[in-house]
């Protein structure tokens, strides 16, 4: 018997990195899973989003634990299709226990010189991404009296970052979103929290842009220079480390976590208020 035995998960951002991580986690687990991607590069965001081959890969891992697993292409920046992912989970699967609003994007520009598109992209994702996703779950929950929800936030939204001001705001935000639904749906049922990690070893930061923004003087820095900038501060976090946090927020063993913005960060929560 798994912790999540007769559970469906909806996870947006599902085709890579901390997403399938979190899906091939709460699966093990025993849930059945419903994975969204965009399936599509964002101009403004300097390295490639998950591919439909991505999301199509995800779903074979997760259909190897023996779990069902549904894959939908939508877009978080869009409110139709996020309530179409919805309508699917429920009509392909029954119901949906828990939602993990992960879709995310990041890209790099000081605020004084931010491309108008670049601010919105980011907002329209990390967000009012999160917004449609419990807008389009939330009023199926309400009306079973359950649910788990986790949004991914970042350390980044308690610490702000130069060159990341809208990626603070963003995540930030989606605090505030957090802490103010969980005041909502708290005694029906419902629980609904953040999880803020620091640096997360997946392609969001594994790219050659983010090497040039590390490594600014050196004409074609590498991924292994960059692994080596990053273990001197202390290392990244695997996807699997963070899928563990989520797993006891969304398993039984949660129920008594409810508006918490909870970091795991390897230490760095100990320069953030």
């Amino acid at each position: 018997m798994g912790k999540l035995d007769g559970n469906v998960a909806v996870v947006t951002g599902g085709a890579r990195g901390q997403g399938r991580a979190h899906a091939l986690s709460l699966a093990t687990a025993g849930a059945d899973i419903v994975l969204c991607d965009i399936g599509a590069s964002i101009a403004s965001v300097p390295y490639p989003l998950g591919s439909r081959a991505d999301l199509a890969e995800t779903a074979e891992l997760v259909g190897e634990t023996g779990r069902r697993c549904v894959t939908i292409t939508a877009d978080v920046r869009d409110q139709q299709q996020m309530n179409t992912v919805a309508e699917r989970a429920i009509a392909e699967l029954g119901h949906i226990d828990i939602l993990l609003a992960n879709a995310g994007i990041a890209s790099n520009a000081l605020i004084a010189e931010m491309p108008e598109q670049t601010w919105r992209d980011m907002i329209d994702v990390n967000l009012t991404g999160v917004y449609h996703s419990f807008r389009a779950v939330v009023p199926h929950m309400l009306e079973r009296g359950r649910g788990r929800i986790v949004a991914t936030s970042s350390i980044v939204a308690r610490m702000g970052a130069r060159k990341a001001g809208h990626y603070a705001a963003a995540k930030w935000g989606v605090i505030g979103l957090v802490k103010s639904l969980a005041e909502e749906v708290g005694g029906q049922g419902i629980t609904v929290n953040a999880v803020l990690p620091s640096g997360v070893q997946t392609d969001m930061i594994m790219n050659p842009a983010t090497y040039r923004e590390l490594m600014p003087d050196v004409e074609n820095p590498t991924r292994e220079a960059a692994m080596a900038m990053f273990e001197a501060g202390g290392g990244l976090i695997q996807p699997a480390e963070v899928s563990e946090l989520i797993l006891l927020l969304v398993s039984d063993a949660g129920g008594r976590y409810n508006g918490e913005a909870i970091t795991i960060s390897n230490g760095l929560s100990t320069h953030t208020i």
